[in-house]
């Protein structure tokens, strides 16, 4: 019987051989820029919306500053640490991830947490969330996994039916699907809930030495959660709850705070720690990187107009002084391509040039022309080398060589890996009371799904921790 199966092509009708692993040199290595359908997936993906957003289209923002409370040169020569008592600006942006503009700020959906740093040497941009892992370890499903939280492309409402599908074949997201449908999954505003740099990132040091690093902000207002009944009063009544409640806090004087902690490995420890410390999906525990203190974030100014300040603000983790670095982290590499990529098309080629953006440093750069060129546009040639003391490289400034290892190929992050164990662990945390509330989320999220996308969901849970699996499937009539 022939086949009506179709192959997949890219957009110039080349049959896709995978797409499924990015092209990585090797199987722990940097995501490769001759993964041509990777680019091209990611840079469709970042044009899909004009003008908002794609994801984090609706948030909320202000101003502040960090200041360095803790020594840690010896992991980092950037400036920003560099002494205790040090102050630099800030501005963070909150937001919801999957919702359109016009959504509700109660809806469960991870939060966006992104802090623009205006060091002494350039932005430093920490594009964070308020969970510490995500739902996928490779961009190249990246964008799939977004569709599938996204609106029906025939009806044009969002359809549960989707997600579940999409997570039946995916459980590396089951860690954060237990974030999401716990009591954690709805915040109460933007100031009670932790924010994450989620992705590993690097410091290296004066001597060169480089180490791996995971970004907490603790909130130093506690934590706190809607109930699921209080998130939909809400979402009727006042729809900008966590935008309202951050703006007129500040307002009234009451600053929020943040504690900067970080977890450092060293470079060497990665080859052989036990966990792959460069998976999304995945956290360092805490007993073998502990928490070690940086410095105290505080907002304590509103901006001026929404639009000009908050809409235009332009985040990239690909902004990073010397002294932080990236990682061979997958999902960040291809960040590293989309963020700033996705701003050139939403802005415009000199989006860094808006106030909001700018650096506070000097800016000298070979960069001119474009649509929207509001400065003076360079006094001076731009091309490099040159006769005319323009400015030049600064060689003292060279992060340390990475070593890397392995063929070129697309490799399966997911064959093998333990995509349960820290999904039951975390399950395993809650108290009984937490428990019973998030299975009974995730069970009124399945309501009308056909038993057979629910049933290898509910044995993708079960396989986190036994009675997970048994609450939900007891909830939605089905035996496992």
């Amino acid at each position: 019987m022939a086949s009506n199966k179709k192959t997949l092509t890219t957009a110039g009708g080349q049959p896709v051989s995978q797409n499924q692993h990015s092209l990585t040199a090797g199987a722990r290595g940097p995501v490769l820029m001759q993964d041509f359908h990777l680019v091209e997936k990611l840079a469709h993906f970042n044009r899909e919306r004009v003008p908002e957003r794609v994801v984090h289209a609706k948030g909320s923002g202000a101003y502040g500053h960090f200041t360095v409370t803790k020594d840690i040169t010896k992991y980092s020569r950037a400036a920003v640490f560099s002494q205790v008592g040090k102050k630099t600006d800030v501005f963070l942006r909150f937001s919801t991830v999957a919702g359109e503009k016009g959504s509700a700020d109660t809806e469960r959906d991870p939060r966006g947490f992104a802090v623009k740093f205006y060091t002494d040497e350039g932005i430093w941009d920490v594009v964070g969330n308020n969970t510490p892992v995500f739902f996928e370890r490779d961009p190249l499903k990246f964008p799939d996994f977004i569709h599938s939280q996204k609106r029906d492309p025939r009806t044009g409402y969002k359809n549960a039916y989707r997600m579940w599908d999409y997570w039946s074949k995916s459980p590396e997201g089951l860690h954060q699907m237990t974030t999401l449908f716990s009591d954690r999954g709805i915040p109460d505003g933007y100031r009670f809930m932790h924010g994450f740099g989620s992705h590993t990132f690097s410091f290296w040091n004066k001597s060169g030495e480089r180490f791996w690093v995971k970004f907490h902000f603790k909130s130093m207002q506690g934590i706190k959660n809607l109930t699921p009944e209080r998130a939909t009063e809400l979402a009727g009544k006042d729809p900008d709850y966590a935008g309202r409640d951050l703006f007129e806090a500040i307002e009234k004087g009451e600053y929020p705070r943040w504690r900067l902690m970080v977890q450092v490995m060293p470079e060497k420890e990665a080859e052989t720690y036990r966990i792959n410390p460069f998976d999304l999906t995945k956290v360092w525990p805490h007993k073998d990187y502990p928490l070690q203190e940086v410095g105290i974030l505080e907002l304590n100014r509103n901006p001026q107009n929404y639009f000009a300040e908050v809409e235009q603000a332009a985040f990239s983790p690909s902004n990073l002084p010397p002294g932080i670095g990236a990682s061979p982290d997958k999902m960040l590499q291809a960040r590293l391509f989309a963020y700033p990529d996705a701003q050139r098309y939403r802005i415009g080629a000199n989006y860094q040039h808006l106030p909001v953006n700018r650096s506070q440093n000097a800016v000298n750069s070979y960069q001119r022309d474009g649509a929207m060129r509001f400065d003076g546009n360079g006094t001076h040639d731009n091309y490099e080398p040159n006769n005319f003391a323009g400015p030049a490289q600064d060689e003292s400034l060279v992060e340390p060589p990475l070593r890397i290892s392995g063929d070129a190929a697309r490799y399966d992050a997911h064959k093998g890996n333990d995509e349960y164990t820290q999904a039951g662990d975390l399950y395993r945390l809650m108290t009984p009371e937490e428990r019973e509330r998030l299975t009974t989320v995730i069970a009124g999220t399945m309501q009308g799904i056909p038993e057979h996308i629910l049933r290898p969901n509910l044995e993708n849970f079960a396989k986190c921790d036994a009675e997970y699996g048994a609450k939900i499937a007891k909830k939605v009539g089905i035996k496992i």
